[in-house]
């Protein structure tokens, strides 16, 4: 017989609602109850039990409502003409079949960084977007992580607001995922098995330090550290259910910051609605698109625990209710492109 906890959740977070059954972390338990009583989506197990240290550190948002404020700070995106004709479904992989940093999904290590992957992914996307397709790099989560002292605290966490802030006014150089050799300064932190079954080495029960901030490229880098840096040319937040749509279809994913309970982590497929638990932190994703399902509608959301975790990496969470804070810090920015 299951034992059902229920907790009060004192942390206001839109219609994450409060008195949900609590099972703890990583619970069998919970993973019954989601599949007998969640109408929306699924739950299996993705993290081993004995990790319970590390999934707290994979959650970079440290406070959330300074992350809502620093959002709010920068200037809202209006458009001048509401669209009226949007798509019900939308996936950018469709529209944009030339940007593969669609289709990727990052792996932020053993590290707090999820507010610098969700930046540097939507940039890395807009980039490609605003060029047609012909330019295809990624920006270096590394150079971001590491350097924007104003952002936070590297694998300690940080804010979405101040990473697009950082990269209109200091720039970014490229770099790709760890071991890669791509870019001026690839990812340092080493991809490790998040997961009950993977390819890579155990994530590391030990506080992973944040990697020094360093001025320049890798070795045999044939670009120079200044010359490799992309900048953007406006950095904004974006409000409400259909502007947040029009922005992602004119314009490309965009980086939001919500509330993990613990049935998160627990994501296999279809559209996530918090069910049971507590919360667990804040953390940082990319939005890349919207739809229905089952006439439930939902954002389609790119996370950065590698593609093991969910559905290959990806998940939906509902949509039109700020479903645990997601609508409520929607970040962004236009590109410059240099060509």
């Amino acid at each position: 017989m299951l034992k059902v906890v229920v907790t009060l959740l004192l942390v206001g977070v839109a219609t994450c609602q409060l008195m949900k059954p609590d099972f703890g972390i990583l619970s069998d338990d919970e993973i019954y109850y989601i599949n007998k009583f969640a109408k929306t989506w699924t739950a299996r197990r993705n993290f081993d039990q004995s990790v319970t240290h590390h999934v707290r550190k994979l959650l970079g948002v440290p406070d959330m409502k300074k992350s809502h404020e620093l959002a709010h700070q920068l200037p809202k995106k209006e458009f001048g003409v509401l669209a009226t004709n949007l798509p019900s479904d939308f996936d950018p992989r469709e529209k944009w079949p030339n940007c593969t940093s669609l289709k990727e999904v990052r792996d932020q290590g053993d590290c707090g960084s999820c507010w610098s992957f969700g930046a540097v992914e939507a940039m890395t996307d807009r980039i490609c977007i605003k060029s047609g397709g012909k330019v295809n790099f990624h920006v270096s989560a590394e150079d971001l992580m590491a350097c924007c002292f104003d952002c936070g605290n590297g694998c300690n966490g940080g804010f979405p607001a101040e990473a697009w802030r950082y990269y209109q006014h200091e720039g970014l150089v490229s770099g790709g995922q760890y071991n890669s050799q791509q870019g001026c300064q690839p990812y340092l932190v080493a991809a490790c098995d998040h997961h009950v079954v993977g390819k890579l080495k155990p994530c590391s029960k030990k506080e992973t330090p944040t990697p020094e901030c360093k001025k320049q490229c890798r070795s045999g880098y044939p670009v120079s550290f200044d010359k490799d840096k992309h900048y953007g040319a406006s950095s904004y937040h974006v409000s409400g259910e259909d502007n947040i749509m029009q922005e992602l279809v004119e314009n490309g994913p965009v980086e939001a910051a919500f509330t993990v309970y613990a049935d998160f982590l627990q994501y296999k497929s279809g559209v996530y609605k918090h069910t049971s638990g507590s919360p667990l932190g804040g953390h940082a994703v990319k939005i890349i698109g919207y739809g229905v399902e089952d006439n439930t509608k939902y954002w389609l959301v790119a996370n950065s625990w590698n593609p093991d975790w969910g559905d290959k990496g990806f998940f939906k969470i509902l949509r039109g209710r700020d479903e645990c804070g997601i609508e409520s810090q929607i970040v962004a920015g236009e590109p410059k492109l240099t060509f």
